[in-house]
C-alpha cells in the first residue's frame, strides 16, 4: 500500500480542484452574456448549474461509495469533471457550456469521499489532522484559484479555464487510480433508485428558489412552486425512506443528535463562510466614488486569497487539537472566531489591509469550523454510513453558501446608488451584509455549544480512541 502521505496528499489535491470549480467562471461572469450571445438570465445557469449538480450528487456519491467502493466513484466523478471541462472548452454556445458546467459540479461529490477514504485507510492517529486536511480544500481552492481564474482570463481566451481545467482532472483521475486504495469496506445492498431521484427533484426545486430568487422575484409563481414543491417533495421523500429496508440515507442515523445539530451548524457556517465570499470581493471592487476601493478583479482575489492559505496552514494543528480537546470545542472556536471577525469588519473597513485582517480571521474560523464538522459525523456514525453521513454534511454546508448568495446578493441589490449610470450597494448594504454573517456564527456557536461530548459506545467507530 502507497505510504499515508501520498494518499493524503492526493487526496487534498483532488479536493482543491473540485472547490476551484466554483470559482473557475467568477472572472467572465459579468461578460458572459457577451461572450455567449445570451441573455444574463440564460448565463446565470452556468453558475447555477454547477451548484444544483453538487448538491445532488454530493450525497447520492456518497451513498454509491459505501456501497460499490469509494475509489470507484470519486474516479467516476473526475471523469465525469473532464468530460464536462471539455465539453465547455469545445462549446461556442450555452448550452454546452451549461452542459459542461453541470458536469464540473459533480466533481464536489469528491471531497466528503475523500474524508471517507481516509477513516477507512489510515492509522487511528493520523485521522484527524488528515480530515482537517482535507475539509480545509473546500476554502483552500476557491480562494486559491479565484486569483488563478483571474490572471488566465487577462492573458488568454477564456475557453482556456476549462482546458486547464480539463488537464487538472485527468492529472488527479491518474494519481487517485496510482496512489489511492481501491476500498474494501462496503455496504451491502441493492441501490434505491426512487429515493434518489426524489432527493434529486426535492433539492434542485429548493436550490432553484433560493438561488433564482433575486432574478426571478421571491414571490413569483416559479419561485413558490420550486420551494413549496420541492420541500413537499422532500418531506415526502423522507416519509419514504423510512419506510424501506434500503434507504438511499439512513435518516435515522442522520436524526442522531451530534449528527443533527452538526449538519444545522454546517448551514449556519456555510452561510457565515459564502457572506463573506460575496461581500468582500464586491467591496474591494467597487468604484471610489461608490465608497468601494477601485481594485481589479485580480487585485480584490488577492486580497481574498489569505482566507484560504490560513485554512491550509491551519489543518495539521486543527487535527492535533481536535484530538487533544475534541472536534466540538474546535467547532466552537470556528464560530467564535468569526463572530470576533464579523464584529470586527463592522466597526473597522475603511482601509484595503483591514479586509485583509478580516480574511485571515475568516478563514482562522472557517478552516476550525470546517475541520471539526466531519470529525463530529464520523464519531457518530457507523463506519459503513461514512460515505453517505460525509455527503449529507457537504449538502448541508452548501446549503448554507447557495442562501448566503441568495440573500446577501439580495441585500447588496436593494440598497444602491447611482455611479456613472451603475447601481452601487450602498455603505449600509455592506454593513447588513456584515451583521447577517455575523448572526449566522452566533447560530453556528450556539447549536456548536449544545452538541454532545460524547458518543454512545454503539456509535464509536473501533479505529477511533475513546
Amino acid at each position: 500500500m502507497p505510504p499515508s502521505a501520498a494518499i493524503v496528499a492526493v487526496l487534498a489535491v483532488a479536493g482543491m480542484v473540485a472547490s476551484f470549480m466554483f470559482t473557475l467562471v467568477v472572472p467572465i461572469q459579468s461578460k458572459l452574456p457577451e461572450l455567449l450571445d445570451a441573455s444574463r438570465d440564460d448565463t446565470a445557469w452556468v453558475v447555477t448549474s454547477t451548484l444544483l449538480a453538487a448538491a445532488v450528487v454530493t450525497p447520492i456519491s456518497g451513498r454509491l461509495g459505501d456501497m460499490y467502493g469509494k475509489r470507484r466513484v470519486v474516479l467516476a466523478l473526475l471523469a465525469a469533471m473532464v468530460v464536462g471541462s471539455v465539453i465547455a472548452a469545445v462549446s461556442p454556445g450555452i448550452v454546452g457550456v451549461i452542459i459542461g458546467r453541470t458536469l464540473q459540479g459533480a466533481m464536489t461529490g469528491v471531497i466528503p469521499l475523500g474524508i471517507s477514504i481516509l477513516r477507512d485507510t489510515l492509522h487511528e492517529n493520523r485521522v484527524d489532522s488528515a480530515v482537517a486536511l482535507i475539509s480545509a480544500t473546500l476554502g483552500v481552492g476557491g480562494a486559491l484559484g479565484l486569483p488563478i481564474s483571474a490572471l488566465i482570463t487577462e492573458r488568454a481566451d477564456w475557453h482556456a479555464l476549462f482546458w486547464i481545467s480539463g488537464a487538472l482532472g485527468v492529472i488527479v483521475f491518474a494519481l487517485v487510480l496510482w496512489i489511492v486504495p481501491v476500498s474494501t469496506l462496503r455496504t451491502g445492498g441493492r441501490f434505491d433508485a426512487v429515493g434518489t431521484i426524489g432527493l434529486a427533484v426535492g433539492l434542485i426545486g429548493i436550490l432553484l428558489a433560493v438561488s433564482r430568487g433575486n432574478e426571478w422575484g421571491w414571490t413569483s409563481s416559479a419561485v413558490l412552486a420550486c420551494g413549496l414543491g420541492g420541500l413537499a417533495v422532500l418531506l415526502l421523500w423522507g416519509w419514504y425512506e423510512l419506510r424501506i429496508d434500503e434507504p438511499l440515507l439512513d435518516l435515522r442515523v442522520a436524526a442522531r443528535r451530534p449528527v443533527l445539530l452538526t449538519n444545522i451548524a454546517s448551514i449556519a457556517m456555510g452561510f457565515s463562510l459564502f457572506a463573506s465570499n460575496v461581500a468582500f470581493p464586491q467591496i474591494l471592487e467597487l468604484p471610489l466614488a461608490a465608497g468601494g476601493f477601485g481594485l481589479s478583479l485580480l487585485a480584490a482575489s488577492l486580497v481574498v486569497m489569505p482566507a484560504g492559505l490560513v485554512m491550509m496552514v491551519l489543518s495539521p494543528f486543527s487535527g492535533r487539537l481536535a484530538r487533544t480537546v475534541g472536534p466540538k470545542l474546535l467547532l466552537v472556536l470556528g464560530a467564535l472566531s468569526l463572530i470576533v471577525t464579523y464584529g470586527y469588519t463592522l466597526l473597522f473597513r475603511d482601509e484595503v489591509w483591514q479586509l485583509l485582517v478580516a480574511n485571515i480571521g475568516v478563514g482562522l474560523g472557517i478552516g476550525f469550523g470546517y475541520a471539526a464538522m466531519p470529525m463530529l459525523i464520523m464519531r457518530s456514525v457507523p463506519p459503513t454510513e461514512t460515505g453517505a453521513s460525509n455527503g449529507l454534511n457537504a449538502l448541508f454546508r452548501s446549503l448554507g453558501t447557495s442562501t448566503a448568495a441568495a440573500v446577501i446578493g439580495a441585500v447588496l441589490a436593494s440598497s444602491t446608488v447611482q455611479v456613472d449610470g451603475i447601481p452601487s450597494p450602498t455603505p449600509a448594504a455592506f454593513q447588513m451584509s456584515f451583521l447577517l454573517g455575523g448572526v449566522a456564527a452566533v447560530v453556528a456557536f450556539v447549536v456548536a455549544l449544545v452538541i454532545p461530548r460524547h458518543r454512545a459506545p454503539e456509535e464509536r467507530h473501533p479505529s477511533l480512541p475513546e
